[in-house]
Parts: C-alpha cells; sequence; structure tokens
C-alpha cells in the first residue's frame, strides 16, 4: 500500500476508520479529497515539511468542523459518510462563508447600478438563442429584487464578462473537467471583476438533464454584485447545485442584494422560492409518510424530515434524496414489512426501495390498484401494518386496498365522513403511528382510533417538531 502523509495518517488515529481498515486505499482517497476540499473553499493551509503538517493537524480539524456546520451536518470534525456525500457533490468553485446570506469580504459593490455584460463565446451545447435567453432571464432575476439594470453589448470591455473556458484558463482557478467546480465569478471590480467563467467541459442544457445553465449563471451572478454562499438549502447561493426545476430567488437572496443596493426603483413582480418553516402554526402539508421510522413531510419542492422521539428537523429538497421526485407530490405510504415507499402525483406512482426508486416507474393508477378513470389523482394514502390494508382518499371518498391480494376490497368507495366521524371533505394526508391515523386538514390534525373510527385529539399539524 501506498505510503500516507504525515497528516493523514495523524487524521486516521483521530478520526478513526469509519467503516473502513485504518490502511484502507479508499479511505487513503477520502482523506486527500477531503482535505482539497478543506484547502479550496475552507482556506485549509497545507505545510510541506514534517513540522508544518504536525502543526496544520489540529486546523485541518477546525476547518472540517466549519464546513459540517455550514451545511447543517453533525459537527464532529469527522469524515463520515454525509461529510463525504456534501464533498462529491458539483458546486461553485467560489469559497465558502459561514453564514446566512453573506457578502463578500470588504463589502464590494459596483458603484452604478447600470452595468454592461458580454457574451464572449457560446458553449456548443446549446443554440446561441438558448443561451442568450439564460443569461437574459438570469439578470432579471435579479433585477426584479433591486435597482440594478443591465445592458448587453457585444464588443469592447463590459462590466460583467460571461465566458465558456476550460481547464487553466489564467485566472489562478483552473478548471477540474466533467462534475467537480461548474463555475466561478469575481466580486465586483475593474478588470476581471465581475466577470463569470463557465466550465466548457460541463454539459450545458436548458431542462433538468446534466447542469442547467440559467440556475448556474444565476448562482454565480450573485458573486459578481458582491455576495457570497450562504448556507439556507433554499437560497440561490447554495454552494452545490441544486436545480428542480425553476430558477427563483430565495428571501435570503434577496435580503442579501438589497442589503448591498437596496430595493428596486419601483414594484416588481420577484419569484421567489417559498422555505416551509416548520414552527409556523399555519404550515400545512401536501404528503406524509414514516420510512424507517423516521417521517417525511411534503410541501411543495421540500421535505421536512422529522421523528417522532427526537427533537432534529431537517428541511431539504425532495430532488436531493429522489431526483425524479422534484416537486408536487400528493400522496405517500410505506409498507414496512416489503421496506418500500410509495409517492403519488396525478394519475401515477413510484415505488422507492432502500431509498432507490425502483425501475420501470412511473406507473398508472389505474392498472395497478384498480380505481376508475374519475379519480385523477390520490390526495392521501395510509398502510396498516396491523391488517395489511392500504387506505386511500380521494375528495370525500376513501378506498381500501388490500396489500396481499393486490386488489380492492369490495363495497368501495365509500364516504369519509360516514365512517370516520369529524373528519369530512378532502384529506390532505394520512400516517399511522403506533396503531392510530392521524389525519391532517390544513393547519390540523386529528388522532384517530382505526378500530373505533373515533378521534382522539385534536392538534396542530406540525406537533410532530417539537417547537
Amino acid at each position: 500500500m501506498p505510503r500516507l502523509p504525515l497528516l493523514l495518517l495523524l487524521l486516521l488515529g483521530c478520526l478513526g476508520s469509519h467503516g473502513f481498515p485504518a490502511t484502507s486505499e479508499t479511505q487513503e482517497q477520502d482523506m486527500e479529497m477531503v482535505q482539497k476540499y478543506l484547502q479550496n473553499y475552507y482556506s485549509l493551509e497545507v505545510g510541506t515539511s514534517r513540522f508544518e503538517r504536525q502543526r496544520n493537524h489540529g486546523s485541518m480539524i477546525e476547518k472540517l468542523k466549519q464546513m459540517q456546520e455550514f451545511f447543517g451536518l453533525k459537527v464532529t470534525g469527522k469524515i463520515d459518510a454525509d461529510t463525504l456525500d456534501i464533498v462529491r457533490k458539483p458546486r461553485c468553485g467560489v469559497p465558502d462563508v459561514s453564514s446566512r446570506y453573506e457578502l463578500t469580504p470588504g463589502n464590494p459593490r459596483w458603484q452604478s447600478t447600470d452595468l454592461t455584460y458580454r457574451i464572449e463565446n457560446y458553449t456548443p451545447d446549446l443554440s446561441r438563442a438558448d443561451v442568450e435567453q439564460a443569461v437574459r432571464k438570469a439578470f432579471q432575476l435579479w433585477s426584479s429584487a433591486s435597482p440594478l439594470t443591465f445592458t448587453k453589448v457585444s464588443e469592447g470591455q463590459a462590466d460583467i464578462m460571461i465566458s465558456f473556458v476550460w481547464r487553466d484558463h489564467r485566472d489562478y482557478s483552473p478548471f477540474d473537467g466533467p462534475g467537480g467546480v461548474l463555475a466561478h465569478a469575481f466580486q465586483p471590480g475593474i478588470g476581471i471583476g465581475g466577470d463569470v467563467h463557465l466550465d466548457e467541459e460541463e454539459t450545458w442544457t436548458k431542462d433538468l438533464n446534466a447542469y442547467n445553465l440559467c440556475w448556474v449563471l444565476a448562482h454565480e451572478l450573485g458573486h459578481s454584485f458582491g455576495l457570497s454562499h450562504s448556507t439556507n438549502m433554499g437560497a440561490l447561493m447554495y454552494p452545490n447545485y441544486i436545480y428542480t426545476g425553476e430558477v427563483y430567488l430565495s428571501q435570503d437572496d434577496i435580503k442579501g442584494i438589497q442589503a448591498i443596493y437596496g430595493p428596486p426603483n419601483k414594484l416588481q413582480l420577484v419569484p421567489v422560492l417559498q422555505i416551509p418553516q416548520p414552527c409556523d402554526n399555519r404550515i400545512a402539508f401536501d404528503a406524509l409518510t414514516k420510512i424507517r421510522g423516521e417521517l417525511f413531510f411534503f410541501k411543495d419542492r421540500f421535505i421536512i424530515r422529522a421523528h417522532p422521539y427526537y427533537p432534529r428537523v431537517e428541511v431539504m429538497f425532495i430532488f436531493v434524496f429522489w431526483p425524479d421526485l422534484s416537486s408536487g407530490i400528493e400522496a405517500a405510504y410505506d409498507v414496512p414489512e416489503k421496506d418500500e415507499a410509495l409517492f403519488f402525483k396525478g394519475s401515477k406512482y413510484w415505488v422507492v426501495k432502500a431509498g432507490v426508486i425502483l425501475p420501470s416507474y412511473p406507473k398508472d393508477i389505474y392498472s395497478s390498484f384498480g380505481f376508475p378513470r374519475r379519480v385523477r389523482n390520490v390526495d392521501a394514502a395510509v398502510h396498516d401494518e396491523e391488517t395489511g390494508k392500504t387506505y386511500f382518499f380521494v375528495d370525500n371518498e376513501y378506498w381500501r386496498y388490500d396489500e396481499n391480494r393486490e386488489s380492492m376490497d369490495a363495497g368501495y368507495p365509500k364516504e369519509i365522513a360516514q365512517d370516520f366521524p369529524g373528519i369530512s371533505g378532502k384529506v390532505d394526508a394520512v400516517f399511522e403511528h403506533e396503531g392510530n391515523f392521524y389525519f391532517f386538514q390544513g393547519s390540523r390534525q386529528y388522532k384517530v382510533d382505526p378500530k373505533t373510527k373515533r378521534i382522539l385529539a385534536l392538534l396542530d399539524a406540525n406537533s410532530w417538531f417539537k417547537c
């Protein structure tokens, strides 16, 4: 086996093996990858002499903790699976700063709010018209939330120069080939200040495939205007690439740009990505299910992930777990005896097993479950592990499905209010916990005994978040 550098040997002794032998080649590669990540994005300095590496050992641990805190991970200073997952994700090449919206150190800004830009060259991945549309949309996003205006020029020097470049392109920040670093931009200023460089070795698209040009460019322009990275996963200025089908500013991004330049000169409609707040007592959910003991609450493009007995609550994009289910989940349930979870959108459904969507999905609800064609979508679903029955709620009716026989029970649908007194109208979500059903309607939930059909308690919808 190759001899490990001294700093990595010190880390091995401190951090533990995490399931791998302490001398494994895989662990050495992981250590080197994390070290490089911290050097690039957290200003880790690694000396060349034996003494310098020993001295910098503690510095690497602190930088690792800083990185874990930035991304909302458990702060241990150890290289665990969650940390490696973040390190491997494609991202922006600008270093991180540990805060919410953050101004670039020194608070650089453009003195004029009327800026020019020029597209120096075009990627062959898209037509010129598609590139120009992506650029135009990215600028419009920021101008809608600030007094900044932008004028395209075709020649000469512009305030913001946009170019597609390869590897070492003479700005002391070479690209690394496909994946990894997608682009970078420079803070406001003369010369290279404000310029945006996009890695031509990436595949640029106008949709969900590969890397969406508009999303990446809009993110980089935030740096061009003076913003640094945000710890808020829903923010456009979050460092990792997360495109779910639309390009939005979050309230976090808007606060940032307005902290530098002020509000827009005239009232404009700003497309804002609304991030669900778990402790908002008005919150309502699209769907809910329990998977391996954890609760997954679905809201728009997001999952709120919680545990019935622990206070930790995480808000993240659905895309992070299941890229094919980026938004709009309408119903969900799990079948613990099969270790499967089912997700419903419109007349289609997907099956997830061991965290992965099974091949051959989506399928339609008609041929699989026997719903009549009048059913356009399922509002809510819940599985009763004790009986092997699954309940589907549609408008003011419900069906009961036998998972063992794989067929609907006779005599259904029935009215919800008839069999579950006190539950009337559309149901947003239902899940089972310790033998009881929990029905969600708007910001309320009802705890129901499925045997007696009696309501046992009336609760706030967010009572599971220990607010």
